[in-house]
C-alpha cells in the first residue's frame, strides 16, 4: 500500500510574503511557518480569510525563524481552532513573542486610531489580532533545540539546522516514511556581521527553497564606505538620516557597523537614535542566547551605550524636534508601521532629509514606492510630498542571493525528486528556475498559491 502526503501551498507561493506549508500525512498534520502577507492591497486582504484547511486538524507548527511573515498569523490559527504546539528554537520562540506582542498593540492602536479619525472605509475598523489573542497563541510554544533529530511519531522526525538570516533561524528537515522534506526557511549570507554561516542540507527528497533574491547577485560594494558617504552628506546638509528598518537582525546591524565606523573614525559621533520598542527587546535576545551569533558580551555593552534608545512615543517627538544633524533607525523596514511613520510624516518634504532603504521591499509597501521614486506618499490617509533624497543599500539584506542559493543547494548528495520555488516574486522564481536547471538538471517546480500536491514517500 503506498503511503501518501498532502503539500498545501497556503503562502509564499508565486509571492514572496505569508509563509505556509501544510503537510498532511496518516500520522501527523505538520504547518511549516505561519506568517502573514505583507505589501499588496490583494494580499493583505487575504489575511482575513479563514484557512481553506480544517485548522483543528493541524498537530504542531514547527517554525523555521520569527519574522512576521512567517509567524504573523499564529493569533489566526489559533482564532479558527488551533490548539497543538508551536515549535521552534529559543531565540526563534523569543522572537516570535516579542513580534506577536508589539504587533497586537499596533493592531489595536490603528484601529482605534482608524475609527477615531474615521479615515477607513471599515466600520468599525477591527485588529487583525488583539492583545489577548497573542498572550493565549504565545501559551502553545514549545522550545526544541537545533541540531538534533526528533521524533513527532512512528516515522515522522524533525530536525532545526542553523540558517543565519537572523537570530536562531534554521532551515527544517521533515523526515516522513524515510524520504526527507527540506524546507530551507529564509537562507543567510556568509560572512555576515553578526551571525554565523549557515549551515547546509546534506540530503532532500523533496527541497522547498526561498528564492527572493533568486534573480539577483547583491553588489559587492563596501557597505562602510557608502555609509560613511551618505552620513558625511547628510552633516554637510544639515539634515537627517532615516533609516527604515527591521526589528530583528537588521537594526542590530546597523548599531554595529555605525558604532565600527565611530571606532575607526570613519564619522564623527553624530547622534544616532534607536526608535523601535520591539528592536530594543531583540536586543535581549541577543544578550541572552550569545550561542547564535558572534557578538562578545563587550562588544554588545558598547555597541548599546554608543547609541541613544527611545523609550516612549512623546521621545520620538523630541528626536524630531531636535535640530541637529542626526541618524534615526526606526520600525519598519519596508514603512509598512511603526515609529518611522511619524519620522517621514514630519520630514519626508525636506530636501536635507535622506531616507535610506536597507532591506527588501515587497510589491505595494510604502518602501517599495519609495524606491521606486514615487513623488508623493501616504500616511494616515494623507498625502505627502517626497522632496527628501532616497538610497538604498541592497548589500545589507539579509537574505542569500542567487549565488548563496545555488551553492547552499550544492551539498546535497542524491538528486531531489522535486524541487519547489517558494518565496518570491514571479518573474524572479522563473529566472532562479532556469538557474537550478542549468546548474544541476533536476526537476523544478513553481506553485501557487492554494495549489496541493500529492507527493508518494
Amino acid at each position: 500500500m503506498e503511503n501518501f502526503v498532502r503539500v498545501n501551498f497556503l503562502g509564499a507561493s508565486g509571492v514572496v510574503t505569508g509563509s505556509k506549508f501544510l503537510i498532511e500525512t496518516s500520522e501527523q498534520n505538520i504547518m511549516i511557518d505561519c506568517g502573514m502577507f505583507q505589501g499588496l492591497k490583494e494580499l493583505r486582504e487575504l489575511n482575513w480569510n479563514d484557512l481553506p484547511i480544517k485548522v483543528n486538524t493541524i498537530d504542531v507548527v514547527l517554525l523555521t525563524h520569527g519574522h512576521l511573515d512567517h509567524v504573523g498569523y499564529l493569533p489566526r490559527l489559533f482564532k479558527q481552532g488551533f490548539k497543538g504546539r508551536i515549535i521552534g528554537t529559543a531565540p526563534t520562540l523569543a522572537i516570535a513573542e516579542i513580534i506577536l506582542r508589539d504587533s497586537a498593540k499596533i493592531h489595536e492602536e490603528e484601529a482605534e486610531k482608524a475609527n477615531k479619525e474615521k479615515y477607513t472605509k471599515h466600520r468599525p475598523a477591527l485588529p487583525f489580532f488583539t492583545i489577548k489573542e497573542a498572550e493565549e497563541t504565545i501559551k502553545l510554544f514549545h522550545v526544541d533545540i537545533d541540531n538534533k533529530w526528533i521524533h513527532l511519531s512512528e516515522h515522522i522526525s524533525y530536525r532545526f539546522q542553523y540558517n543565519g538570516h537572523i537570530i536562531g533561524a534554521t532551515f527544517i528537515e521533515l523526515d516522513i516514511n524515510g524520504k526527507r522534506f527540506v524546507f530551507s526557511g529564509d537562507i543567510g549570507r556568509i560572512n555576515d556581521y553578526l551571525l554565523n554561516d549557515p549551515k547546509r542540507p546534506e540530503w532532500a527528497d523533496f527541497l522547498f527553497i526561498e528564492s527572493t533574491y533568486g534573480n539577483k547577485l547583491h553588489p559587492k560594494e563596501d557597505i562602510e564606505e557608502v555609509l560613511t558617504a551618505i552620513i558625511n552628506e547628510t552633516i554637510h546638509k544639515k539634515g537627517n538620516l532615516i533609516i527604515p528598518s527591521f526589528a530583528v537582525e537588521r537594526l542590530q546591524t546597523l548599531m554595529y557597523i555605525l558604532w565600527q565606523l565611530y571606532k575607526k573614525r570613519k564619522i564623527p559621533n553624530i547622534p544616532i537614535f534607536i526608535d523601535s520598542p520591539m528592536g530594543n527587546n531583540v536586543l535581549e535576545v541577543f544578550k541572552h542566547f550569545s550561542k547564535w551569533h558572534k557578538l562578545s558580551i563587550e562588544d554588545y555593552y558598547a555597541m548599546c551605550n554608543h547609541v541613544n534608545i527611545v523609550q516612549s512615543y512623546s521621545e520620538t517627538w523630541k528626536t524630531i524636534d531636535d535640530r541637529r544633524s542626526k541618524i534615526v533607525i526606526a520600525g519598519s523596514g519596508m514603512v509598512t508601521g511603526g515609529r518611522v511613520l511619524t519620522y517621514l510624516q514630519q520630514l519626508i518634504d525636506e530636501p536635507s532629509t535622506t531616507v535610506l532603504l536597507v532591506g527588501y521591499q515587497a510589491e505595494g509597501t510604502r518602501g517599495r514606492q519609495l524606491q521606486d521614486g514615487v513623488h508623493e506618499i501616504r500616511f494616515f490617509g494623507k498625502y505627502y510630498p517626497v522632496k527628501a533624497t532616497v538610497k538604498n543599500i541592497e548589500s545589507l539584506s539579509a537574505h542569500a542571493d542567487q549565488e548563496d542559493l545555488i551553492n547552499w543547494m550544492s551539498t546535497i548528495k542524491n538528486i531531489p525528486e522535486c524541487v519547489y520555488l517558494i518565496h518570491g516574486e514571479p518573474t524572479t522564481l522563473d529566472t532562479f528556475r532556469v538557474k537550478i536547471e542549468d546548474v544541476y538538471g533536476w526537476n523544478v517546480k513553481i506553485p501557487k498559491l492554494a495549489d496541493v500536491e500529492k507527493l508518494i514517500v
